[in-house]
């Protein structure tokens, strides 16, 4: 029997996020991304196509490697202006009832005490749909933007990653047992005392006494993503991480980033099963293979090329600007994404320049588009889940809404009728729709910070 595949909306609280440039087309409607009732509309329309979660980048700084300035970033509007995400998830979530919301925090940048709680709150407030995004960060910009003179080298952050985890763990799974509120009314206790404790950490990088300010939430710890595939990511997300996030362009790559995660979780006494893996796309639907390729070519139109430098500079570490379109680049040893560099390195070859880089840049970013009919996209997309071992995607924006429209009044249907995507939602939490459990198992890390109680 074929494996559901799991899809999120891949987007981000801001004009331009993946595909730059698209903005400008006048179907595009992401300049309302300041408007209340933008995500609300988009909300009712994943939970109407059966959507899994909206996935919700963020950054806390500016693209300024391009060019050693934020001038193009601001004129591409390259994720600049860009929005808290997590403000706008308890209105979506009361507009729709089973969608889920994953949040990118940056860790690094956010107080663990005063974060878990509001983790716990949008986990209340949602009903149990809430996820979080670990990250680490990659800017230097966002350094200097909270008191730092730059970031700290790329294994360090993870290092103080594994610290600050232990931490939430703490307070989400140990500072409050099940049974702790009473709600008694009669002998006027609310909650039982001898059930809530403080907890106590003293790291490299944080002390903190005190209990959590929340009660339980539904899911207690959020339901856990990670997005970094360099071998210290996998590391990482092998101890922590239920839901990884991977790109690439090649199934070999995919196929041995995913399975060295599961098989490291499984030497940490995890199934390989608890771990998710979705992989990032752009789909460009038409009724007819004309009708796709007509479509892809109008937004090709209005795709940003410097715009995508931008971007990738930032993420790659690497001021392109200063290279000729054939000169080499040289990669050094960058701090950013270890993983985007890697990624590139395998598409383009050991030896790449901005010439190769722009040719995959085709819809102003590196992500290549799929484009096609319904049919032979389902193909594809069922094709990549048998041959590289991912559960489902994250599907990044083109021109919104019409590219959601398209998946799901096209390409939902017949994924739908090859049997590999659900007809209703399952009852239950984020977690319980994902996994069949509300809350961590007890072979994850967390467990072991649970009360014994």
């Amino acid at each position: 029997m074929p494996r559901e595949i799991h899809l999120n909306a891949f987007d981000m609280n801001c004009v331009g996020h993946i595909q730059h440039g698209l903005w400008t087309h006048p179907r595009d409607q992401s300049c309302r991304f300041n408007e209340l009732k933008y995500w609300l509309n988009y909300a009712r329309r994943l939970e109407a196509g059966l959507f899994d979660g909206i996935f919700l980048a963020d950054v806390v700084g500016v693209y300024d490697v391009y060019g050693r300035s934020a001038d193009a970033a601001l004129r591409g509007a390259v994720q600049v202006p860009v929005n808290d995400p997590m403000l706008i998830v308890p209105a979506m979530a009361a507009v729709t009832a089973n969608l889920g919301f994953g949040v990118t925090c940056n860790l690094v940048y956010e107080q663990p005490f005063l974060f878990a709680r509001r983790m716990s709150t949008l986990d209340h407030l949602t009903g149990g749909r809430i996820a979080w995004n670990i990250v680490t960060g990659y800017l230097d910009s966002a350094a200097r933007a909270n008191g730092l003179a730059e970031q700290a080298r790329h294994d360090d952050r993870y290092d103080l990653a594994d610290e600050y985890m232990s931490l939430v763990y703490k307070l989400w799974e140990g500072s409050w047992d099940d049974g702790a509120v009473l709600q008694d009314r009669a002998a006027g206790v609310y909650a039982d005392p001898s059930k809530v404790r403080a907890i106590h950490h003293r790291g490299a990088q944080y002390q903190v006494d005190a209990m959590h300010l929340c009660a339980p939430s539904p899911q207690r710890t959020p339901v856990l993503y990670q997005a970094g595939s360099s071998a210290r990511g996998r590391r990482f997300a092998a101890s922590h991480a239920e839901c990884v996030f991977v790109n690439g362009q090649q199934k070999e790559g995919v196929r041995r980033i995913v399975d060295d995660i599961r098989a490291q979780a499984v030497q940490l006494g995890r199934r390989a099963c608890d771990v998710k893996a979705f992989l990032g796309g752009t789909l460009v639907l038409g009724r007819t293979e004309k009708e796709a390729k007509e479509k892809f070519e109008d937004y090709r139109r209005y795709a940003s090329s410097e715009a995508a430098l931008v971007h990738a500079a930032a993420s790659l570490g690497i001021d392109f600007a200063k290279y000729d379109l054939d000169e080499p680049v040289d990669t050094g040893k960058s701090q950013a994404i270890v993983s985007n560099i890697e990624a590139v390195t395998r598409s383009a070859g050991p030896q790449w320049t901005r010439r190769k880089l722009l040719e995959q840049m085709v819809l102003g970013s590196r992500q290549a588009p799929l484009i096609g009919t319904p049919a032979s996209v389902a193909d594809t997309l069922i094709d990549w889940c048998e041959d590289t071992g991912v559960d489902g995607f994250n599907l990044s924006r083109t021109v919104v809404p019409e590219c959601i429209d398209d998946v799901i009044d096209l390409l939902v249907p017949v994924l739908q009728e090859r049997g590999v995507y659900k007809t209703a939602y399952r009852q239950g939490t984020y977690r319980e729709k994902l996994f069949g459990h509300a809350r961590l198992p007890p072979s994850h890390v967390a467990a072991q910070y649970r009360s014994a109680s």
